[in-house]
């Protein structure tokens, strides 16, 4: 038995209560559904439970950041948790996505990748990756941000794909297991990481900053 179907068993009863909550808390479904980009440039649809108001999640902008209002009171502390990201163990188990690798995004960021980008899609996504934990509060860098999008693509994404392809030549399998018991630490007590970890979070808000003057 897999890791991802050892997990999903486990998890089942959490998975179920959430769930519901998510249905009684607002109008909607309880999984958010969104089509990512996977392995060898294929589409695959993604799970995570709704965070936002229902017909608003998936809308645009596609990026979000912590005040954003689509997103309801539960869904921030969803988000705060990680725990909206469960679901996606289904893509894990059906083969769509490792336990560790880099996040997935939907196509219209993939089609913006620069040349040097693309080997990124050869490779499977990820629950998590280094680029998560070092981006855990990534919607906080995005609070007032007038053009989030703008930011996203043109500073938020370019620090996340040099971290990936960093990623992907030290890879092995005892750096994805540090990796994956970093998350679950996170996850677990809410412990950011600090430090080295924290310094391309200040770099893109300077840079954002930088950018929106002009």
């Amino acid at each position: 038995m897999t890791a991802s179907a050892v997990a999903l068993i486990a998890l089942f009863p959490l998975l179920l209560i959430v769930g519901l909550i998510v249905r009684l808390s607002s109008p909607g479904p309880a999984l958010f559904r969104q089509v990512r980009i996977g392995r060898h440039g294929k589409p695959f649809t993604l799970l995570k439970f709704r965070t936002m108001v229902a017909n608003d999640q998936g809308a645009e902008p596609l990026v979000t950041g912590g005040d954003d209002p689509r997103i309801t009171g539960l869904g921030k502390w969803l988000r705060r948790t990680k725990i909206d990201e469960l679901p996606e163990l289904w893509n894990v188990l059906v083969g769509d996505m490792s336990l560790v690798g880099y996040r997935p995004e939907v196509p219209r960021y993939v089609d913006r990748y620069r040349p040097e980008w693309r080997r990124v899609i050869d490779t499977r996504p990820g629950v998590t990756d280094p680029v998560t934990l070092r981006f855990i509060d990534e919607e906080a860098l995005l609070v007032g941000v007038v053009d989030r999008e703008r930011a996203y693509i043109e500073v938020i994404l370019p620090i996340k794909m040099e971290l990936i392809l960093d990623y992907l030549e030290r890879r092995s399998f005892v750096f994805d297991f540090q990796i994956l018991i970093k998350t679950l630490w996170i996850m677990a007590f809410k412990k950011f990481l600090r430090g080295r970890d924290e310094r391309y979070t200040l770099i893109a808000r300077e840079a954002i900053e930088a950018m929106e003057e002009t």
